[in-house]
């Protein structure tokens, strides 16, 4: 979650250990811990109570109907289709007819 290692953990308890001392450092732990959980606990409430899942999850659905939507409207396929009908259209007008190729080899 933080990404913490070994050797920034061991750094962080031995000034936790200087500031607070021996003595008094397993109940600042524990305080720390129970702050810790109280925050995720709250969290979590703050999470179930605004519904910001199921919300994200609506807007994701509706952001992919969305685009399903998009597509089946756009034209593209068909625009495609039709330059690749053009474009065999003029090669077969480019090409000369069978009759003209026979007559220009007879001359």
């Amino acid at each position: 979650m933080f990404n913490i290692g070994v050797s920034e953990l061991l750094v962080i308890l031995l000034i936790a250990f200087l500031v607070v001392g021996p003595k008094d450092l397993p109940k600042v732990a524990r305080a720390l811990a129970r702050f810790i959980r109280y925050l995720k606990t709250k969290w979590a409430e703050f999470l179930a109570e605004s519904e910001l899942d199921d919300t994200l999850k609506d807007f994701r659905t509706a952001g992919e109907d969305i685009k399903k939507a998009v597509k089946e409207v756009s034209p593209v396929e068909d625009i495609k289709q039709a330059r690749e009908d053009i474009r065999a259209a003029v090669t077969l007008k480019e090409q000369p007819a069978p009759d003209e190729t026979a007559k220009e080899e007879k001359k």
